[in-house]
């Protein structure tokens, strides 16, 4: 009966003592490490000196060799010297600190050799954690949860700030894994979701150290009262540049970590949310407007993570519907409604995460939901868009004005309790009208769909049914086809002057028929014989599909027909006059004509040039031409005349050598431009038997005796060495 198999840290193995004897000892238990020692990760050399190169390749070669050796260990011998090696975990953790992010500044362009070795270590290191977080490697070789739990916790193996570097270092393209392995680390030992909830206030105090560096205050932090004696506060406008590159330097790297990390793993983002960490980000992104250069990448990080805790902790529970639903929607628009304040922002939230999709999704999620609130959330985005001056860029959610059914005070063209709505005199448009999302969608060349037109019409008749929808299609022109602002300024009879002329009752203009499609049609068959589009009768005797009934193969060849037009054709290209003779009668002649130009050989027997006269006479086919006509005839045709055939010759056929010449020369100009030296042409004749021979020689002769092989000899002297070694060939 097969023995139970049992977890790692419950094993004992036998080994032999440094005396001989045998012993027991537990399967983890630190005389089983092996001796190695771990060196420490320092990142490549700025400067790039060959020196320096070469010995971060030799170091890098030793901890790339050192963790295959440590990934290729079983599962007992790694995780002793997982546990007991503290030179592994030191240089674990110097990779960790100092392995390059993608946000860090780029120096000197690395070597094709420094970046293969690079790629080497980064992988050894990121499968080194992998399988640190796996407690279960196979049904064999495994340990106990909480065991596992209990070592990587308590021999600091991971830690919330390991897991976020291995987050903002290895995130890229291992989403799943790294997934599995912190949710893994997390559900084995719970202690870390308390360390992670003591970790966000460290993260909240990184923000307002670099607001204070800045000389800000940031709304809802912990903010001591200033000394009376102390000195002005710094601003970005006074310290160094140095220190504000590092300050930026240092905001990037926070924030790009934070949201590698929320992105990885969403479960975080209630920690996160616990401690007011959203309503923080908002109020401390509105302050950072004197951090330049990378300010845009960490504003948008910050964005993306403001996303991601709305997204996990109330957009997804509403998607996922349940008994709560309604209060995750109301902590959704408390959220919106805390952002109205810090208007960039707000504008930039919206520019990438738009606000109105989500008020759409709660507004098909709860139809219940109070559309006053939601409107005024709208509002306040429009508001925030238009306090920084910036305009939404194209096909973007529009956001608009009030609509005029929502109220009296709406309606009635006031100044509503939101302050939406500013309407003018005389029917002018109110602010936002433009953008209305009431408003309905057009095309590319500005045209209402026939299908929403009729939806307008048909909603603004149901409240007035005695005007006509001549004078409706007239007001929807007039105020860009938004049916709420027809409906208020009909009611209150302020229609514009152009429409206040108009007959109420006007019925609809009739549609124009469009003419017929047969009526246009332009073909290059049209009005032929086969036109069935003009023509009712049709000879069908000549069509027919395939080969005619008794008709044969050589039938068909035989019929030369084509042939004979065709040579009809080309004859009459064939009689062209050189020459145009005039005759004038007695008496036809006009002394004030000017007959200079009445001939067509003005200028042909020119000598600059191809003349006239001298070009090349026609050429019948070859297919058309008679089958008795003698050969020499057609050779005559085909003769040129010598002196066009050497101008031809001199002008598009030259010498081979001055070609080559030529060539020789702008390639030697090229090689001297480039500053490039040929190779000195090695000679192995050398002086006289016996008068001995100089270094170059000897040199170019040792060279060519090794390689002898790769020219015509195929590798000849090595196959004779290897029969005369196997003794096939007498020595």
């Amino acid at each position: 009966m097969a023995s139970a198999i049992v977890p790692l840290d419950e094993q004992q193995v036998t080994e032999p003592n440094p005396v001989g004897k045998d012993r027991t000892l537990p399967a983890l238990h630190p005389d089983r490490k092996e001796e190695r020692c771990f060196i420490t990760y320092r990142p490549p050399p700025e400067d790039g000196s060959p020196a320096q190169v070469e010995e971060f390749l030799e170091h890098a070669k030793f901890i790339t060799e050192d963790l295959e050796w440590l990934l290729a260990l079983p599962h007992d011998k790694f995780w002793c010297q997982v546990v007991f090696d503290e030179s592994l975990l030191k240089c674990l953790d110097s990779y960790l600190c100092h392995a390059t992010r993608g946000l860090d500044p780029v120096g000197l362009p690395q070597s094709l050799a420094v970046a293969d070795v690079q790629r080497c270590i980064h992988r050894a290191v990121f499968m080194t954690f992998l399988r640190m977080a796996t407690h279960k490697e196979s049904k064999e070789n495994f340990l106990t949860p909480s065991v596992f739990g209990e070592i990587i916790y308590e021999n600091f193996l991971f830690d919330i700030p390991k897991i976020l570097d291995l987050c903002v270092l290895f995130g890229k393209g291992n989403t799943q894994l790294l997934f599995k392995m912190i949710e893994n680390i997390f559900t084995q030992q719970p202690g870390y979701y308390s360390d992670l909830d003591e970790t966000v206030p460290s993260v909240l105090q990184v923000f307002d150290t670099i607001l204070d560096k800045c000389g800000l205050r940031c709304e809802g932090a912990a903010m001591e009262p200033l000394k009376l004696n102390a000195k002005d506060r710094p601003t970005t406008m006074t310290m160094s540049q140095q220190d504000l590159v590092d300050l930026v330097l240092y905001l990037c790297d926070s924030t790009t970590t934070i949201h590698a990390f929320l992105d990885i793993y969403p479960p975080a983002c209630s920690t996160f949310q616990s401690h007011s960490f959203l309503s923080r980000l908002a109020s401390f992104y509105d302050l950072q407007e004197d951090l330049w250069k990378r300010m845009g990448h960490s504003c948008k990080r910050m964005m993306e993570v403001a996303h991601l805790l709305l997204q996990h902790s109330c957009l997804q529970p509403i998607l996922e519907g349940g008994d709560n639903i309604q209060t995750f929607a109301e902590e959704l628009l408390q959220h919106f409604t805390s952002f109205l304040p810090d208007k960039r922002f707000l504008s930039d939230y919206d520019e990438h995460f738009p606000i109105a999709d989500d008020i759409s999704l709660l507004q098909q999620a709860l139809p219940l939901i109070d559309e006053t609130r939601t409107i005024y959330l709208l509002q306040g985005v429009q508001s925030a868009w238009d306090s920084v001056g910036r305009r939404r860029p194209q096909g973007h959610p529009q956001i608009g004005a009030f609509p005029a059914a929502m109220g009296g005070a709406a309606a009635g063209g006031r100044d509503s309790p939101l302050g939406v709505r500013e309407s003018g005199e005389g029917g002018e448009t109110p602010r936002g009208a433009e953008a209305s999302p009431f408003m309905p969608h057009r095309g590319n060349d500005g045209v209402v769909s026939a299908g929403e037109l009729e939806s307008l019409l048909s909603s603004i008749r149901e409240l007035l049914p005695d005007l006509g929808e001549g004078f409706l299609l007239a007001c929807l022109q007039e105020y860009n086809y938004s049916s709420e602002l027809v409906i208020n300024n009909i009611l209150e009879d302020r229609l514009a002057p152009g429409l206040d002329t108009l007959d109420r009752a006007m019925p609809r203009p009739p549609k124009e028929e469009l003419p017929p499609v047969l009526s246009k049609r332009s073909n290059v068959f049209d009005d032929d014989e086969f036109d069935v589009f003009h023509r009712d009768q049709v000879d069908m005797s000549r069509i027919w599909k395939g080969r005619r009934k008794g008709e044969s193969a050589q039938e068909i060849l035989d019929e030369k027909q084509h042939i004979a037009e065709q040579k009809e054709r080309y004859q009459a290209y064939d009689m062209v006059a050189d020459e145009v003779i005039v005759e004038l009668q007695d008496g036809d002649y006009d002394d004030e004509y000017d007959d200079t130009y009445d001939v067509n050989q003005v200028g042909a027997n020119d000598l600059d040039g191809d003349s006239l006269l001298s070009r090349r006479p026609f050429t019948m086919p070859l297919v058309l031409r008679a089958a008795n006509k003698p050969q020499f005839e057609q050779e005559e045709e085909e003769e040129e005349d010598p002196r066009t055939m050497e101008q031809n010759n001199n002008h598009f056929v030259q010498d081979p050598a001055l070609l080559r010449e030529r060539a020789d020369a702008r390639r030697a100009a090229t090689q001297q431009r480039k500053g490039y030296r040929p190779e000195p042409t090695g000679s192995v004749v050398g002086q006289a038997k016996g008068q001995g021979q100089n270094q170059q020689t000897v040199q170019d002769r040792r060279k060519k005796e090794a390689s002898k092989g790769r020219g015509a000899n195929h590798n000849r002297r090595n196959q004779a060495d290897y029969k005369r070694n196997k003794g096939m060939i007498p020595s």
